[in-house]
């Protein structure tokens, strides 16, 4: 593994951690739901960030997630006091497919084990 790519993976974990608890603490509550940051993608020069997210116990993850977009000014500003970095990343939020899918594949193999198949 190059050093560069060791180094990018290694920002997103501490951004990532450091965003989960950024996030947790100030954006999940019992109406929003649970807050999960399941992963952060750098890009090589760590100028940009996509962060994705997953949100179980609510019907409208897409509320969570402007919400915290429209916040994406204080939420880089408060990841920049905490994570020293030569350069704060641009923050993209993005809704994680995985979990959803996932949740449906299990749902699907309960079914066919049900029906015998």
């Amino acid at each position: 593994m190059s050093e560069k790519s060791f180094r990018t993976r290694r920002v997103a974990e501490l951004v990532q951690a450091e965003l989960s608890r950024l996030l947790i603490g100030e954006f999940q509550d019992s109406a929003s739901g649970f807050l999960t940051v399941t992963r952060v993608e750098m890009t090589p020069d760590l100028l940009t960030a996509r962060v994705f997210l997953s949100v179980f116990g609510t019907e409208d993850p897409g509320a969570l997630l402007d919400r915290i977009d429209k916040s994406k000014g204080y939420i880089r500003r408060t990841l920049a006091s905490r994570v020293k970095l030569k350069y704060n990343p641009q923050l993209f939020f993005a809704l994680d497919p995985g979990p959803e899918h996932q949740e449906r594949i299990d749902k699907l193999i309960e079914e066919a084990k049900r029906h015998g198949r």
